[in-house]
């Protein structure tokens, strides 16, 4: 009875995230996002959550972030800075998780924090926006992320509801023609100025405007109404996603899930060619695969 009552939970949670919003995904590309897989824990974040449930969330909200935009010609000169020396790079070695996708858009990232870490590299050659992130403790990871004209970010939900991002803008190009879509609502990046949204809506962004955009990328974690929520997701995402840390050099911390990522890359090319050599065989094999998990949590 525990099991059903478990697979039952599993499949509404699934439905909810799923019809949450005004833009969705496909049935077979919800059935396998990696949203399905984390769907009862954001469920619960989102039940729990201090701030609305809604695609952008005020930046008042968040009276800690005026900090950053206050500095924000000092961290625009770090970040311009560090696209001189070319250290914002593509994740080509197939150790970013979160970010790999979008190289083929040639989005390029430097991280200055992860989960109340820096690497090396951020404190040597970014120190005075590492300085500025590490007294704030609500903000979880941080990167300045390069947009180069042209580029499309192809609709997407991140994985984990424990967080919201923030997007300061440091040289964009002042154009609606550069934005982010999230759930069908629109915002186009300006110098100095922000917005929170939450990342967990299917999200898009592009840039067909004349110049690059550099902005600084936070993850806030969540505001929870409760003590006690807060501490579970506090803990998901020190034990959870700070796993997922990726490096911008040799010498810097590779999480977990991101060595499990590089080997699961060396795998996906196998089923890259099976999908190119069969597609109809592949979605088959695909389905079939789910309904043997499936059996096999019947037979259990």
């Amino acid at each position: 009875m525990l099991k059903w009552l478990l697979l039952a939970l599993f499949v509404a949670s699934v439905a909810f995230v799923h019809l949450r919003g005004k833009v969705r995904h496909n049935f077979f590309r919800q059935l396998f996002d990696h949203s399905g897989l984390l769907a009862p824990l954001n469920v619960f974040m989102y039940a729990l959550s201090g701030v609305r449930n809604r695609p952008y969330i005020p930046t008042e909200a968040f009276p800690e972030l005026a900090k950053l935009r206050a500095h924000w010609p000092q961290i625009r000169d770090e970040g311009v800075q560090l696209m001189r020396q070319t250290q914002l790079r593509v994740p080509d070695q197939h150790d970013d998780a979160g970010f790999n996708s979008f190289a083929k858009a040639g989005w390029k990232r430097f991280y200055l924090k992860w989960y109340d870490q820096a690497h090396p590299s951020a404190s040597r050659l970014g120190p005075q926006t590492t300085a500025l992130l590490h007294d704030l403790k609500t903000v979880k990871a941080a990167m300045f992320a390069e947009l180069p004209v042209g580029a499309v970010l192809n609709p997407h939900r991140d994985p984990y509801a424990g967080s919201l991002r923030y997007h300061l803008g440091l040289i964009t190009p002042n154009d609606d023609r550069c934005y982010i879509d999230v759930d069908g609502e629109r915002y186009s990046w300006r110098d100095g100025q922000g917005v929170v949204f939450d990342e967990t809506f299917i999200h898009t962004a592009r840039n067909d405007a004349d110049s690059d955009r550099l902005i600084l990328f936070c993850d806030i974690e969540r505001p929870m109404r409760w003590r006690w929520a807060q501490a579970v997701n506090h803990w998901v995402g020190r034990h959870l996603v700070a796993a997922a840390s990726a490096p911008n050099e040799a010498g810097d911390r590779v999480g977990l899930i991101n060595r499990l990522f590089f080997i699961a890359h060396r795998a996906g090319q196998y089923r890259r060619r099976f999908k190119s050599w069969n597609r109809t065989a592949y979605q088959i094999v695909r389905v079939l695969l789910v309904a043997a998990v499936v059996g096999l949590f019947v037979m259990i």
